[in-house]
C-alpha cells in the first residue's frame, strides 16, 4: 500500500505541475510576464523589510501593502522607474493578491467579507483623482488612410501595398494591432487560410479559383481562431465598400493572390510580403505600420487637428469605430463589431469629432419641449 500511495503522490505531483501550467496559460502571455514582474517587485521589496512575501506571521498586512502601492506609485519599485498611473498600481496589488490565491492562500487586499479593504479602496481613489489625462489614441481620419494607400497604388511598392492594405482591412474589421501584423503577440495574427472570398453567391477556392475570379470577388469574411473576445469559428464578412482600391475585398484579395504568386503556405500570416531585396516572406509589423501612419499624417494631420506623435498603429480600430459612430451606427453594433465585452468601446471614441457634435443644439431645442407627468403633489393649473 506505501509503494502504491508513492506512485500516486508522484503522480499527483506532476499532474498538479501541469494543471499550474494550464494555470499560467489561462491568459494571455504578456498578463503573466507582468504578474511575474509585479511578484519579483513585492518580494525584493519585503526583502528590505525583512518580511516573509508569503506574509507568514502578519496580523495585518494592509500597511505592507500600502507602502508598497506608494514606493510602486512613484517608481521607486517598478523596472521603468517612473512614476505610474492608479491602474497600474492597482494591477500591481491585483497580481499580488492572485499570486496568493492561486496557491490557495487567502487574498491580503480583501477583508474577511472578501471586499477590498477600505484603506486600499481609498488610496487607488486618491491616486484615480490625481491622475493625469488618459493617452488615449486618436482615431485617424480616413482621408490619411485614403492618402495613404493611394500612394501605394500609385507606385506599385510591394512593401507600400502590402502594409495599406493590412491599414484598410484593420480599420474595416476593427482588428487589434496583433490580428493586422505579422507578429505573434498577445492575440493570433489572421493567416491566410481564414480569409474566404465570394463572388455572388459563390464560394471561391482562396488557394485554386482563377486571379480573375478572385479580382471580381464582392464579398469576403474573415474566420477567428484565437483572436482576443472572438467566438472560435465565428466568421465576420463585409461586402465592397464603393472604393475601388480602400475597400476591404479588394484589399484581401490583393493580399491572397500576392501570397499565392509566392507560394506561401495556408498558415503564413496575411500581413506579409515577398522582400524586394531578399525574396524572401517578411511579416508587418507594428512599427511598419506607426511609421507609414506618422509619416502621413505629418503632411495631412494638421489640417484634421492632430500630430504624428498622437496616432499608431493602435489607431486603427479606433479610427473604425468612429467611422461607424458619425455614420450614426448604434453603439451596441460597434460593440459587437469590435468584439468589445464591456463600455471600454466608449475609451475609442472621442466627442472632438465634429460630425459627432453636428447639428445636437438644433436637436437638442427640439427634444428639450417636454413635461413630466404630475404626482399628487403638483396643483391643479
Amino acid at each position: 500500500m506505501a509503494s502504491v500511495h508513492g506512485v500516486t503522490d508522484d503522480a499527483f505531483v506532476r499532474d498538479l505541475c501541469a494543471a499550474t501550467q494550464d494555470v499560467a496559460a489561462g491568459v494571455v502571455p504578456s498578463r503573466t510576464r507582468e504578474a511575474t514582474a509585479h511578484w519579483n517587485a513585492w518580494a525584493n521589496f519585503c526583502q528590505t523589510l525583512s518580511v516573509d512575501p508569503t506574509l507568514q506571521g502578519i496580523h495585518d498586512p494592509i500597511p505592507l501593502l500600502q507602502v508598497f502601492a506608494w514606493r510602486f506609485r512613484r517608481g521607486l519599485l517598478n523596472a521603468s522607474r517612473r512614476p505610474v498611473r492608479s491602474k497600474t498600481v492597482d494591477h500591481a496589488l491585483r497580481n499580488i493578491g492572485q499570486a496568493f490565491a492561486a496557491v490557495g492562500a487567502h487574498d491580503p487586499r480583501y477583508s474577511a467579507t472578501g471586499k477590498l479593504d477600505f484603506r486600499l479602496q481609498r488610496m487607488l481613489a486618491a491616486y484615480r483623482k490625481l491622475d493625469p489625462p488618459p493617452n488615449r489614441v486618436k482615431p485617424i481620419p480616413l482621408p490619411i488612410l485614403m492618402h495613404i494607400m493611394s500612394q501605394a497604388i500609385r507606385t506599385q511598392s510591394i512593401v507600400d501595398l502590402a502594409i495599406a492594405d493590412m491599414l484598410c482591412l484593420a480599420f474595416f474589421f476593427l482588428l487589434r494591432p496583433g490580428e493586422y501584423t505579422g507578429v505573434v503577440t498577445d492575440t493570433q495574427p489572421f493567416l491566410l487560410q481564414d480569409v474566404t472570398l465570394f463572388l455572388g453567391t459563390q464560394r471561391l477556392n482562396t488557394f485554386t479559383a482563377p486571379l480573375a475570379h478572385l479580382q471580381a470577388a464582392t464579398f469576403v469574411t474573415l474566420e477567428f481562431t484565437t483572436q482576443k473576445n472572438a467566438v472560435r469559428g465565428e466568421v465576420v464578412g463585409l461586402s465592397r465598400s464603393g472604393d475601388p482600391f480602400f475597400c476591404p475585398v479588394a484589399a484581401a484579395c490583393r493580399r491572397v493572390i500576392h501570397l499565392r504568386h509566392c507560394h506561401a503556405s495556408p498558415t503564413q500570416p496575411l500581413a506579409s510580403y515577398i522582400h524586394p531585396s531578399t525574396h524572401r516572406l517578411r511579416r508587418i509589423t507594428s512599427s511598419d505600420l506607426t511609421h507609414v501612419l506618422r509619416l502621413a499624417t505629418t503632411l495631412l494631420g494638421p489640417s484634421y487637428g492632430f500630430l504624428p506623435h498622437q496616432i499608431s498603429a493602435r489607431s486603427l480600430r479606433a479610427s473604425g469605430a468612429m467611422a461607424l459612430l458619425c455614420a450614426d451606427v448604434d453603439t451596441d453594433r460597434i460593440r459587437l463589431i469590435g468584439r468589445w465585452r464591456s463600455d471600454e468601446m466608449l475609451r475609442y471614441l472621442h466627442v472632438q469629432a465634429e460630425p459627432v457634435m453636428r447639428n445636437l443644439s438644433p436637436r437638442m431645442l427640439t427634444g428639450g419641449q417636454f413635461s413630466l407627468l404630475p404626482n399628487q403633489a403638483v396643483p391643479l393649473v
